[in-house]
């Protein structure tokens, strides 16, 4: 099945660009610059496409995200350091992006000829990003299909949409990802911060899932403590 995947150049989207060249046929993967203070994840999407062999196209959204004002991704605000289930990432909200996103990706497909649109939303962002859900992906799907009627069938692929961010990690390795080629830290500096939301998840999925972690973080050790508040 032709499929165009979604990917930002972290290690969820690129683990799923990798399980699509290996059990699908991978046609290109598409990034969005929306203004994201760590845009320096966009360079290994294209390191990904290249790896892969496929095209890579980035969408300039940055008009678009300017508007969607108050998230710690976009704005002039501090990224909070924890676990992604503390409220305090809310912060880390930018209103409407997957569903943005999903959208101008359908378009492409249908354009493209391609059957299905992947991406690599899981069970870890239900808590905090509404458009990450089931509920969201499923009327999603229905919704394109609507508007795509006569013209095109393109397909929604979610194969992490119930699982874990250790499931992907699993997936990814599975696959061949290599996950040093992968970005995932909010605050975009010269190494992974080991601090924010994003990085304490990164590393605790390699614990869980028992698979070595390359990355180089700042504070390699703060995840545990991170993890361990949220339990108390």
């Amino acid at each position: 099945m032709k499929t165009l995947v979604i990917c930002s150049g972290g290690l969820d989207s690129v683990s799923l660009a990798h399980m699509a060249a290996d059990t699908r046929q991978l046609t290109r993967l598409v990034s969005f610059d929306y203004g994201q203070r760590h845009r320096k994840e966009l360079d290994f999407a294209a390191r990904a496409a290249d790896r892969l062999g496929v095209p890579h196209r980035v969408i300039d959204m940055r008009a678009i995200g300017a508007s969607l004002t108050g998230s710690a991704l976009t704005d002039d605000v501090d990224v909070p350091d924890g676990h992604y289930a503390e409220e305090t990432m809310r912060i880390t909200v930018v209103p409407n992006r997957n569903a943005i996103m999903l959208s101008v990706a359908y378009g492409i497909a249908a354009a493209e000829g391609d059957a299905a649109v992947a991406t690599a939303v899981h069970g870890g962002d239900h808590f905090i990003y509404p458009d990450c859900r089931p509920a969201f992906t499923e009327a999603f799907a229905r919704m394109q299909d609507a508007a795509l009627d006569g013209y095109a069938q393109v397909s929604l692929w979610t194969p992490f949409l119930d699982g874990s961010k250790a499931d992907i990690v699993t997936a990814g390795a599975a696959h061949g990802t290599p996950f040093a080629e992968t970005w995932s830290c909010y605050k975009g500096g010269a190494r992974h911060c080991g601090r924010c939301g994003t990085c304490v998840e990164r590393r605790e999925a390699f614990e869980i899932a028992g698979i070595p972690d390359p990355t180089e973080y700042e504070d390699p050790d703060f995840w545990r403590e991170a993890v361990a508040s949220r339990v108390r």
